[in-house]
């Protein structure tokens, strides 16, 4: 019998200043995806644009069943049904992210600290040439 691990997607995602032009990154088998010119938009837009994204990369990789992992506590918890939105603009984020995962759903949505989350560091390092 074979074993094979479950596919751990991470994302994050920036903007300068807050609101400013959106950037997110998707970490997924070692490699890390930028996604830049999203926009213009606030801090929670783009941790939005990020999960969207790393679903979609899931579903390209063929694992849809993947779990995603984020820092954004607010919006993973609305992401996995644990909380609700509190505004228009995370409503229609949320209806865009279940849009999406029609196509395939993640296993699980995951909250990790900032400093865990391989994406955080990588648009980090991003920032200062590291």
């Amino acid at each position: 019998m074979s074993y094979r691990r479950r596919l751990k997607i991470y994302l994050d995602g920036g903007c300068r200043p807050n609101p400013g032009a959106l950037e997110t990154a998707v970490v997924a088998r070692g490699a890390t995806y930028f996604f830049d010119e999203l926009g213009y938009g606030t801090s929670s837009d783009t941790e939005w644009l990020a999960l969207r994204l790393a679903l979609q990369l899931a579903q390209s990789l063929g694992e849809p069943n993947s779990d995603l992992v984020g820092d954004s506590l607010e919006v993973i918890r609305q992401a996995s049904g644990t909380s609700h939105c509190r505004s228009i603009s995370a409503a229609a984020h949320l209806a865009k992210y279940e849009e999406c995962a029609a196509s395939g759903r993640p296993r699980r949505v995951i909250w990790t600290p900032r400093r865990q989350n391989l994406t955080d560091i990588a648009l980090a390092g991003r920032i200062t040439g590291r």
